[in-house]
């Protein structure tokens, strides 16, 4: 089981000071968050993709590979490529260049993001939403996997005898999750590939994530994939911790209130039980996470929300010490603990190589 951060990017002022940090700290901070997350032993940072305030990541490649190189082991990947604005092309050759600078350490996560007029930006029609994810992502697929491509589709001029490059490291594609909080259209496209599903798990309830879950699990056995419990689950999620639950909340609830996407809203006790934040003590993050396989099953990869709301950098890589050091290997060992042995691990560079490798061998001894 993968564990990790990802980060929105928001610039949001410290409700508690009042000091907003600039672009340039956000986004150096993202950079020292991703370190920290290796340092403490995480597996995966991932960034996701804006191009409107108060975000900053509007790069995601750019981010990433800086990070890449100032790391040897951490997973680098988003939490939203823009699968309906981005070119196909640009995304098959930005990814694949990504791929070689971080040796393999590679992955990303289609979405159709959460802000209307990005579409009309990048010259998109919003009603359009889903065909384009559907269409593009085709289009992304056949540049990874054929060295030279005809394509012709309703959004984009036709491609003649067009090669992307570079192409994609050991002639692997990087691994794709397809993220998505509300529709079944994506959960579908993810099970038709035989991609992850990612649901974002932070916004709406148990029994919501579950049934999108469970339609992916079904899908994925439909298409041959595998049996349903084999396919590949990520989750989202937000903790806020510290060692006496009482001072988590009394911490957090001042950026809770404050903050856009809460503020406003539900109390954050009525919040944290209609959805999966959790705001307490070690044991009830490790409780509270352990709890989402009763209702997605195994899964593979978890990643948390940190640093977000207003929450200054100082904060952030104390509540990634205690999540690395203290609440991450307990989870991986009760998780390792529950996990069938025919359910696979998250997909990596290597084992995605590997696999090909078997393959190729199975086919060659069948031709023999």
């Amino acid at each position: 089981m993968q564990f990790g951060v990802f980060t929105v990017g928001d610039v949001t002022p410290d409700p508690t000071t009042g000091r907003e940090p600039s672009e340039g700290e956000r986004i150096r901070s993202m950079v020292t968050i991703a370190q920290k997350a290796e340092e403490v032993g995480l597996d995966v940072f991932a960034t996701g993709e804006h191009h409107n305030p108060p975000f900053v990541p509007s790069s995601p490649t750019t981010l990433l590979g800086y990070i890449a190189a100032t790391t040897s082991t951490l997973q680098l990947s988003t939490s939203t490529t823009l699968i309906t604005t981005n070119d196909p092309v640009k995304i098959a050759e930005d990814y694949a260049m990504l791929q070689h600078l971080a040796d393999g350490r590679v992955d990303l996560m289609m979405g159709r993001g959460n802000t209307g007029p990005v579409y009309p930006w990048f010259g998109q029609d919003i009603r359009q939403g889903i065909p384009l994810a559907i269409e593009n992502y085709a289009l992304l697929r056949r540049l990874w996997d054929s060295e030279v491509v005809d394509w012709e589709g309703q959004f984009r001029t036709p491609l003649q005898g067009f090669t992307s490059t570079p192409r994609p490291l050991d002639g692997v594609a990087p691994f794709v999750w397809h993220g998505s909080i509300r529709s079944p259209e994506i959960a579908e496209q993810a099970a038709y590939y035989g991609d992850g599903f990612f649901s974002n798990h932070i916004f709406w309830p148990a029994s919501h994530t579950a049934k999108m879950v469970d339609f992916y699990r079904r899908r994925f056995e439909h298409y041959g994939h595998g049996s349903a419990d084999q396919a590949i689950v990520g989750l989202g999620g937000q903790v806020f911790m510290r060692r006496r639950s009482q001072d988590a909340v009394a911490e957090f609830r001042p950026y809770f209130d404050h903050a856009p996407v809460y503020g406003g809203g539900p109390s954050l006790e009525e919040f944290s039980t209609q959805t999966p934040l959790t705001v307490g003590s070690l044991q009830e993050v490790i409780d509270r996470t352990l709890g989402f396989r009763e209702y997605v099953g195994d899964y593979q990869r978890q990643l948390f929300l940190m640093d977000h709301a207003g929450l200054p950098l100082k904060t952030v890589l104390e509540q990634l010490d205690l999540l690395g050091e203290e609440v991450v290997p307990v989870l991986r060992r009760e998780f390792a603990a529950l996990k069938p042995a025919h359910v696979p691990d998250a997909p990596t560079h290597s084992s995605l190589v590997a696999a090909r490798a078997e393959a190729a061998g199975g086919v060659e001894l069948a031709s023999a």
